[in-house]
């Protein structure tokens, strides 16, 4: 049986970590620590590489627009977020499967990049927003090497101005980009730039937020159980119910279909 330490080390090596599809898209099965581990060592190096944090509403996009479920493969870690896909990766096999949220990448990742210098983008969100995040950053992390804090107009950026964020982010020195643009937008934001931007992209979405302390994270117990979806609807209702009605119950569907047919074969083998 091989030791964590040693996966790491083989994984790290071949640049490519195990994944396991789950309604057609393939998600990374690798513990918090080894996955952070690995795109600590990318962010060392100034790879180009893509994050994607997904959860349910990811993988059903994913499922429904082939052009989005291209850019999802192509990514080079998409962890589990939410618990249905911890769940769902534990049932196929990845038993001892944890969640990787978005918000404990950008703790974890801040926590070690300040011990291994490696100075962090964070591009997207609202100023406000950024200016809240980077004075709790300065008292959490308060040698965190922060390259540059940048929001984003909602607008589409000029090729002018496409090219120019693209030199100020990869002559900040930056080994981590951390995305606030929301999903989709942000893993195609990631996937147009990569081997453009020489770090690692991470779509981080609705962490920014939370960590800057407008929205409130729900507590252990309710992330464990899978309900922090409706802790995040009672917080924002008008943005998210739509989301939620057309995408859970499709990827409720999606997912007991698979099942289904995975123990079909299985009993009929």
């Amino acid at each position: 049986m091989q030791s964590e330490a040693s996966v790491l080390e083989q994984n790290t090596l071949v640049k490519e970590l195990p994944r396991i599809d789950i309604i057609g898209s393939r998600v990374t099965a690798a513990s918090f620590d080894v996955l952070n581990e690995v795109i600590l060592d990318w962010a060392k190096q100034r790879l180009s590489k893509c994050i994607c944090v997904a959860n349910t509403h990811m993988l059903v996009e994913a499922h429904r627009r082939p052009s989005f479920g291209e850019i999802v493969q192509q990514a080079d870690v998409v962890t589990p977020d939410g618990m249905p896909l911890v769940w769902m990766l534990r049932i196929l096999g990845a038993k001892n499967q944890d969640r990787v949220a978005g918000l404990d990448l950008l703790q974890d990742l801040c926590c070690k990049a300040e011990k291994e210098k490696v100075s962090v983008y964070f591009l997207g969100s609202m100023d406000l927003i950024l200016q809240k995040m980077r004075t709790r950053l300065q008292v959490e992390y308060p040698d965190l090497v922060i390259a540059d804090m940048e929001p984003l107009p909602f607008r589409p950026l000029t090729a002018e101005e496409d090219d120019a964020l693209i030199q100020r982010v990869n002559a900040s020195g930056a080994g981590l980009v951390m995305i606030a643009l929301g999903c989709p937008k942000q893993e195609c934001w990631m996937a147009a730039h990569k081997d453009q931007i020489n770090a690692v992209m991470i779509g981080l979405g609705g962490a920014f937020p939370v960590y800057a302390g407008i929205h409130r994270r729900a507590s252990g117990w309710v992330r464990h159980m899978g309900m922090e979806w409706f802790y995040r609807l009672i917080q924002e209702p008008k943005r998210l119910w739509k989301r939620y009605a057309s995408s859970i119950p499709v990827f409720i569907y999606l997912a007991i279909k698979q099942l289904c047919y995975r123990f079909a074969s299985l009993a009929f083998k």
